[in-house]
């Protein structure tokens, strides 16, 4: 079975730091083109934060997070990673990795991938 295991999350202050993981069980990672970072606050739709190629080392970043959050792989781990430093209270959602064949360009919608992790809750708060 496919899946996207996701770690981490929890409860951190205004200005701290936090890594997401999130792993490839029943499949290398490889098999998609990219892996994404969705979240998804209360109240609002999901919306793309971070985009990493398989090998062409094609990298997005929305806007709102640049300067701040870094997404890496980890081929032999299996794993993609997102760190984010600096959080804001606007940080607060549920964070979710998503692997697909689409190009890292944040023009796709979270509607048309089929491969999400469960998803982890960040809180941003003092």
């Amino acid at each position: 079975q496919l899946q996207l295991v996701q770690s981490g999350g929890g409860l951190v202050q205004p200005g701290g730091s936090l890594t997401l993981p999130c792993a490839a069980s029943g499949f290398p990672l490889d098999k998609y083109y990219a892996v994404n970072w969705f979240r998804q606050a209360p109240g609002r739709e999901r919306e793309e934060v971070a985009c990493i190629a398989r090998a062409d080392g094609v990298i997005y970043y929305a806007d709102f997070v640049k300067g701040r959050f870094i997404i890496s792989r980890d081929a032999e781990k299996n794993m993609v990673y997102l760190q984010m430093s600096s959080l804001t209270p606007a940080g607060t959602a549920l964070y979710y990795c998503a692997a697909s064949d689409y190009y890292c360009s944040g023009y796709v919608p979270a509607s048309e991938f089929n491969l999400w992790g469960q998803g982890v809750q960040v809180t941003v708060s003092s």
